[in-house]
């Protein structure tokens, strides 16, 4: 019963936010309500697990793969997660965005898992633009968690231009400017 609760409040905080209630996760998952509370002491403890979930559908694995080159793993991991958006219609975003929006100034333990989470997200994302600079793939005067963080939060909002337009124009926009323009190879 856990795992049917778990799995409907990912889907659930997913397609509706934090506002959806422990009532529609539960009838999501097919069981009474008041399982939940034999499961999870909270809804935030499971908001906190349903994060932790969704962190395991980001690809994350592959974008520390240092045995494919930088820039490659780089561009894979934005290329699935571009994919996943165009399958669910642009709708939806990311659960850490959306939760960022709609609770991070309200809970702690929600904040703090979120700030852990894209803390962890943009490591990944520095260890392959300093990767493919020790490689001179990348031109060697970028700060790579500066660069990393810049290139996060640009995926975030060109998320959120997605969802608003239902197109995939901001996604263009994203792999143009970061692959292109940002971490262009430098000249030779």
């Amino acid at each position: 019963m856990r795992t049917e609760i778990a799995a409907a409040a990912l889907d659930r905080f997913h397609a509706q936010g934090y506002a959806v209630g422990v009532k529609d996760i539960t009838d999501a998952a097919g069981v009474p309500k008041g399982s939940f509370y034999n499961h999870f002491p909270s809804k935030e403890a499971m908001a906190v697990e349903a994060l932790t979930a969704y962190g395991a559908t980001l690809g994350l694995d592959e974008l520390a793969d240092e045995t494919v080159a930088p820039l490659t793993r780089l561009r894979a991991h934005f290329d699935l997660l571009a994919g996943q958006s165009r399958d669910r219609g642009f709708a939806r975003g990311c659960l850490f965005g959306n939760l960022t929006a709609d609770v991070a100034d309200h809970s702690e333990p929600i904040r703090g898992h979120l700030d852990a989470g894209f803390d962890s997200w943009a490591g990944l994302i520095t260890a392959a633009i300093a990767q493919a600079q020790r490689d001179g793939t990348v031109a060697g005067g970028l700060d790579p968690a500066t660069t990393a963080r810049f290139v996060l939060n640009a995926w975030e909002g060109a998320l959120l231009g997605a969802r608003a337009a239902r197109s995939e124009d901001s996604f263009a926009a994203f792999f143009t400017t970061v692959f292109d323009v940002l971490l262009r190879p430098p000249p030779q």
